[in-house]
């Protein structure tokens, strides 16, 4: 049984559009003797739109998903900084609102017979590998390292009180923190934690592809070479829309964009292709 073992959320988006990240997850865990243990049936976190409409039942549905942790004595670890945002928040309405609590436990116990007591914490990978694996560890274990300068986007949901670890709210450096201990030189630029509009993408495509463009520009202008990205959902406008928030801004946005789990993954010796195309594209943007 490996020594560090959590419940594991992968979120929505990591289990449908975007596999490499499970896939990622899954080699990261392996070399780092990460134990992820499955949350059978855990739903949608809501991803900060489920609330807009009725927030209790978000909050009945992460407390349902938090019971499960706990009665596996487990925190939750999720490689998406969306699920982190919102869940934490709800956890922390959940422990500080002792009526609303009451009301959901009694919801959760009719319909599944568990309870959220609050005796788990909720996790992003970031923070269980700097917190709990270590650097050193991270560092020690590297294969290949990241020999270029690389962009750490947090995502702005996750940078909340209670929300970011230990890590400081306003002005985070775990990132980059883990980014060195991979032996990649971590770009520091003013919008790491800054919003690219998601979900506002499906509303406002406009303001959501001039945030996206904001984030990429500035990051290149730094002298980053890849972005790599703590939130799934942040990167489907990083990535997917980065052509079109060029095009609409007149942004500078041309750089390869990954997740955080790839880039771990990458440098751990995992996907030796995938980096190598990756180091490929690099070398070409940079002639």
């Amino acid at each position: 049984m490996a020594k560090n073992r959590y419940a594991y959320f992968p979120g929505c988006v990591t289990l449908n559009s975007a596999r490499e990240v499970q896939d990622a997850m899954l080699a990261l865990a392996r070399a780092l003797d990460i134990e992820l243990v499955p949350l059978t049936g855990a739903s949608c976190c809501g991803a900060g739109v489920m609330k807009q409409a009725n927030w209790d039942l978000q909050i009945a549905l992460n407390a349902r998903t938090f019971a499960q942790a706990e009665a596996q004595g487990l925190d939750v670890l999720t490689p998406c900084a969306t699920c982190q945002g919102n869940m934490s928040e709800d956890f922390v309405r959940l422990s500080e609102d002792a009526a609303l609590r009451e009301r959901i436990n009694e919801q959760l116990e009719a319909i599944s017979g568990l309870r959220f007591e609050g005796t788990m914490k909720m996790r992003h990978l970031l923070h269980v590998l700097v917190e709990d694996i270590g650097l050193d560890v991270v560092s020690a274990a590297v294969k290949n390292p990241i020999d270029f300068p690389v962009a750490g986007y947090y995502g702005a949901v996750m940078q909340q009180d209670g929300a970011c670890g230990d890590d400081d709210v306003f002005d985070p450096h775990y990132f980059e923190d883990l980014i060195t201990a991979l032996g990649g030189e971590a770009v520091e630029y003013d919008s790491k934690a800054k919003s690219v509009g998601f979900p506002s993408l499906l509303s406002e495509e406009g303001s959501a592809m001039r945030m996206t463009a904001a984030v990429l520009s500035d990051a290149k202008g730094e002298g980053a070479r890849i972005m790599a990205s703590a939130c799934p959902l942040s990167h489907i406008n990083l990535d997917t829309y980065q052509v079109k928030a060029g095009r609409l801004s007149g942004s500078d946005v041309d750089m390869p964009a990954i997740h955080l789990p790839e880039l771990i993954a990458f440098a751990l010796g995992a996907y030796k292709d995938r980096y190598a195309q990756l180091k490929t594209r690099v070398l070409v943007m940079g002639n």
